[in-house]
C-alpha cells in the first residue's frame, strides 16, 4: 500500500506567490534592462562608429574620453560597449525557455556572458586604479569590491558548469548576474530615490553623501541580499517565509520600475 505525502493548500498558493513575484521583478528588470541596452548603443555605440570618441563625455559625471590616453579610451570603449552585450546574455540565461528548448544556445551565451563578465570586472578595476575613472574614493571602493565580486562569483558558475552540477551552477550564474548588473542598479536605484523623495536628498555630484554611500554599496549587495532571501524561501517548507520573500520581491519590483522610469527620464532620455 502506497501514501501520498500531499502538499497543504497553504504552501501551494505560497510557493506559487514566490514564483509569480519573481517573474515580476524579471519582467520590470528585463524591460529596464533593454533600455539600458539601448541607451548604450544610441549614446556609446552610434558616437564610436561615427568617430566622435569626444561625444562620450556629451554625459557629465565621468569623463570617458581624455585626449592623448589610446589606451584608456580604447579600454573605456571596449568596457561600455560591452556592457550591453553582458547585459543581453544575463537576460537570455534567465529565461527558462531558452534553457529547456535550446540548451546548446543557452550554454554558450552562458560562456559569452561569464566571459565578457571576467572582462568587465577586470576593465573596471583598471580604469578604477590606472586611468582613475572614478567620482569619489567611496565609490572606487564599492567598485573594486563589485569587480572581485563578479570574478569569484563567475569562477563558481563556470567550475560547476564544467562539472554539470546544475543545481550550483544555476545559483552561483544567478548570484553573477546580480552583482554584473551592478551598474544599472545603481542608476535605478538612485533614480527611485530621487522620485521617493521629490528630489536628491543625501545625494550629490562627486556620490559621496551618505544615501549614495548607501546606493553605491546597496547597488550589488541588497540584490544579492534579496536574491538570497529567494532561494532560502524555494528551500523553506514552510509557507510564512515563502509569503514574506514574495511580498519583499513584489515591493523591490515596484521600487525597480519607479527607478526604470525614473533613470529614462532623467538620466538616459535627455542625452540622445
Amino acid at each position: 500500500m502506497s501514501t501520498t505525502v500531499q502538499t497543504p493548500p497553504s504552501r501551494g498558493l505560497a510557493s506559487k506567490a514566490l514564483r509569480w513575484s519573481g517573474m515580476l521583478w524579471f519582467i520590470v528588470a528585463a524591460v529596464g534592462q533593454t533600455g539600458f541596452i539601448g541607451f548604450i548603443v544610441a549614446f556609446y555605440g552610434v558616437r564610436t562608429v561615427t568617430g566622435d570618441f569626444s561625444g562620450w563625455n556629451d554625459k557629465p559625471l565621468i569623463d570617458g574620453y581624455i585626449e592623448g590616453d589610446d589606451t584608456g579610451n580604447l579600454i573605456f570603449a571596449a568596457h561600455v560597449l560591452l556592457a550591453a552585450v553582458v547585459t543581453l546574455g544575463g537576460l537570455m540565461q534567465l529565461l527558462p525557455a531558452i534553457r529547456r528548448r535550446l540548451p546548446g544556445l543557452h550554454r554558450w551565451t552562458g560562456r559569452t556572458f561569464l566571459v565578457i563578465a571576467g572582462f568587465m570586472a577586470l576593465s573596471g578595476i583598471w580604469l578604477a586604479l590606472v586611468r582613475g575613472t572614478y567620482l569619489s574614493v567611496i565609490s572606487n571602493v564599492a567598485i573594486l569590491i563589485d569587480a572581485l565580486l563578479i570574478l569569484v562569483f563567475a569562477g563558481f558558475a563556470w567550475r560547476n558548469a564544467i562539472k554539470r552540477r546544475f543545481e550550483p551552477h544555476r545559483i552561483w550564474a544567478m548570484r553573477t548576474f546580480m552583482v554584473v548588473s551592478g551598474v544599472w542598479f545603481l542608476r535605478v536605484g538612485l533614480m527611485g530615490w530621487v522620485i521617493v523623495n521629490q528630489g536628491p536628498a543625501g545625494l550629490t555630484k562627486d556620490m559621496s553623501g551618505p544615501i549614495d554611500s548607501l546606493m553605491t554599496f546597496g547597488s550589488y549587495l541588497i540584490p544579492l541580499t534579496l536574491l538570497e532571501l529567494y532561494f532560502a524561501a524555494q528551500r523553506s517548507r514552510g509557507g510564512a517565509l515563502k509569503i514574506f520573500a514574495a511580498l519583499v520581491v513584489v515591493a523591490a519590483a515596484a521600487y525597480t520600475a519607479l527607478g526604470v522610469v525614473g533613470t529614462v527620464a532623467f538620466m538616459w532620455g535627455p542625452y540622445l
